[in-house]
């Protein structure tokens, strides 16, 4: 998958596979028996990543054919647009590659059609060599077993502007740690500036309601749950904001892109990213980089959230132990961590964040980001549920502009989300 400016938002892109096979949850091959000679030839595919890291994977597969005589790994990469249809159309038409580059959402049909081999089952040995949450990020709710190896990993800080602070007299200093800071905070800003300076740019996400402590599904994974009275007193605070221009009047259609373009040009005071962020800043507004200040993502929960990229293997392969190992050899500690010093992402594998390289400061603010993000993701947690389809996001994205125009109250914009994001949930199958 392909690794933009902000922190994996491409993540984040979800989209539920039409398959016609939905919800047997079996698949025709029967056996998720791994073990045996690993041997024969598999097809790997990635997500966009040929045109920056050729290289990279090209060693990685001659160093899996050298281990394991006997093996061929043809590589392919797909563009990052239209890669869920891509995957959906291959599913659908047997032609699914044995090794396949997802994201968790991306997972969820294929596991229900029973194209995802059962790693809890096949792969149970390897289960203590990655994080618990990362592990953790492939379950389907209402299904035993995780679906993929958990591969990179992403998170980043909250970035704000300290001259937009002081300027409003806040203490640039002693950002906001609370969401009851954030939101004080950001009504003192569009005070002070009468309402030229909005601190959020963009409208509240599933991922924003679960990191406030929102209950976002119940526990079968039967259905949405954002509407409680957590979700609605959440909702009400950003429809606060929105009407003192605290929050970006251009919200309501903001992508990651525009809100980040927002906060460069300092028409906003804060705004999430990563520490593949710091060098943009740098070079296109060194202004706002000298004034950068970084403090972590505001939660309710005590557990940031994470990104993750997953490798899952075809259930239905003819060649289960090779596919198997290479899934495992692409996503081992000595591996990630090699691809991490690559790019700013970070290893899904327990300990791997232990190492000198996210940990020790050498007094850049690139390191500072990255030893942060590197601490956060021991014990963070992917906030979007698997099942919350692109659909889903555009239905809970709709209901919270009427609320926040005044078209419906909190409450009721919640209630028609989660009646929408239930119903379409159902046709999943």
């Amino acid at each position: 998958m392909r690794i933009p400016r902000r922190a994996l938002a491409a993540a984040v892109v979800a989209l539920v596979l039409p398959l016609s096979a939905c919800g047997s949850g079996g698949n025709d091959s029967g056996s998720t028996d791994a073990s045996g000679k690993v041997e024969g030839d598999i097809t790997f595919q990635t997500w966009n990543l040929r045109a920056n890291f050729k290289p990279y994977f090209e060693g990685l597969v001659a160093d899996f054919e050298k281990k394991y005589p006997g093996t061929h790994v043809k590589w392919v990469d797909q563009p990052a647009e239209g890669y869920a249809d891509k995957i959906s159309a291959d599913a659908a038409g047997g032609t699914l590659p044995d090794v396949v580059n997802v994201s968790p959402d991306l997972v969820a049909p294929l596991a229900k059609a029973g194209l995802a081999l059962d790693l809890d089952k096949a792969a149970a040995k390897y289960k203590k060599e990655y994080l618990p949450g990362a592990w953790a990020s492939h379950e389907i709710p209402g299904m035993e077993g995780t679906y993929a190896f958990p591969w990179y990993l992403n998170t980043g800080p909250l970035f704000y502007n300290k001259s937009l602070f002081k300027e409003a007299g806040l203490d640039a200093s002693k950002p906001p740690k609370t969401y009851d800071e954030l939101f004080d905070s950001a009504l003192e800003l569009a005070d002070k500036s009468d309402g030229e300076v909005a601190t959020l740019a963009n409208v509240p996400t599933i991922e924003d309601f679960g990191r406030y402590g929102v209950e976002l599904m119940n526990e079968e994974g039967t259905g949405f749950a954002f509407n409680d009275a957590k979700g609605v007193e959440l909702l009400t605070k950003y429809k606060e904001l929105f009407d003192a221009k605290a929050l970006d009047p251009q919200a309501l259609t903001a992508t990651p892109e525009s809100s980040g373009k927002k906060f460069l040009t300092g028409a906003v005071a804060m705004n999430p990213g990563s520490a593949l962020d710091l060098g943009n800043f740098k070079k296109q507004a060194p202004n706002l980089y000298k004034n950068i200040g970084i403090t972590d993502q505001i939660t309710s929960t005590g557990k940031v959230n994470m990104y993750v990229m997953g490798v899952m293997v075809n259930a239905q392969t003819k060649q289960k132990p090779a596919a198997v190992a290479f899934a495992h050899f692409v996503t081992d500690a000595q591996n990630q961590m090699s691809f991490a010093k690559k790019v700013a992402i970070f290893p899904s594998t327990a300990g791997s964040l232990d190492d000198p390289y996210f940990t020790e400061q050498d007094g850049t603010d690139e390191t500072r980001v990255r030893i942060a993000a590197a601490k956060s993701l021991t014990n963070a947690v992917n906030y979007t549920p698997v099942l919350f389809s692109e659909q889903m996001k555009t239905e809970l994205r709709n209901n919270v502009a009427k609320a926040l125009q005044g078209k419906s109250s909190p409450k009721e914009a919640l209630d028609n989300a989660v009646k929408a994001c239930d119903r379409l949930l159902r046709q999943q199958g």
